[in-house]
């Protein structure tokens, strides 16, 4: 008699963690879509002005490839900034990780227009035996970088204020604007 009180126990039991999720049973799958926040967004309620609310990230080099480097910091930057940081090159931690960087002796300048999501940098070499060569690489760094951030679609370069012919991953120039997905080849899989 005790056997049969623990077995309907044990089918109550096992059909209650069955049903408990809450999914009901299907046949097919179906499309799930989830929410989409950047990592460049503050976190819910109280996240700002605590150390590390935002997420900034900063596309650096390891073994050829782009690897995105996620920094923990205090207030989110413009883009002029956030380039600034990129241009800094890797923290001691992150060249400890093996990265580095492709970008040195530039100087980029960002501006956009008022309302507008596409990033123009100019590019000029603040030391001449260092200047920007045409490899994917360094554009791609800026680019991945830059269109990391919510407000950013797509980055142009400039010198002088004229278009620069930019090799992409593949190694075609373009002087149109430039997302992420033009050096989805160069980023590292994760």
């Amino acid at each position: 008699m005790r056997w049969r009180v623990r077995w309907r126990l044990a089918g109550c039991c096992l059909a209650l963690v069955l049903a408990g999720c809450g999914l009901p049973a299907q046949d097919e799958p179906h499309a799930v879509t989830l929410p989409h926040q950047p990592l460049t967004a503050p976190l819910p309620s109280t996240a700002a002005g605590r150390p590390g609310a935002f997420a900034e990230i900063l596309c650096l080099v390891r073994d050829g490839r782009l690897v995105q480097a996620v920094r923990r910091i205090d207030a989110l930057p413009d883009a002029q900034q956030h380039l600034a940081h990129l241009l800094a090159g890797p923290s001691p931690g992150e060249r400890d990780s093996g990265l580095t960087t492709a970008l040195s002796g530039l100087s980029l300048t960002v501006t956009r227009s008022p309302g507008g999501t596409e990033a123009r940098v100019e590019v000029t070499e603040t030391d001449q035996s260092a200047a920007i060569t045409d490899d994917s690489l360094t554009y791609g760094q800026v680019v991945c970088t830059l269109t990391s951030r919510a407000d950013v679609t797509a980055v142009v370069f400039t010198r002088g204020g004229a278009r620069l012919e930019v090799p992409r991953a593949d190694g075609s120039l373009s002087t149109d604007p430039l997302t992420g997905q033009d050096y989805a080849a160069l980023i590292a899989p994760a």
